[in-house]
């Protein structure tokens, strides 16, 4: 059995036929929803629209994770606010 590309990596160039065969088989019995499911929400996506202040929620998201991460960071060198 040849291996799937969708095999890890890191489990060497021969994987084990049972793991071939795992992937294989949750590959082809993946559950895949509804067309009438996928049809309505492709509509309602598309009807939606971009929000009206896309950048500015993009710079907020942005500011709060970069905040959240000096805080971690600054936590993890025993500086920030949740120091030990």
């Amino acid at each position: 059995m040849t291996p799937s590309p969708d095999i890890r990596a890191d489990l060497g160039p021969d994987p084990p036929d049972e793991v071939v065969a795992l992937a294989q088989r949750l590959q082809s019995e993946r559950p895949v929803p509804a067309a009438a499911f996928r049809g309505e929400l492709r509509r309602r996506l598309v009807s939606q629209g971009r929000p009206a202040r896309l950048r500015m929620l993009i710079t907020g998201y942005a500011t709060a994770g970069g905040a959240l991460l000096l805080a971690g960071a600054l936590s993890a060198a025993g500086l920030g606010p949740l120091a030990a």
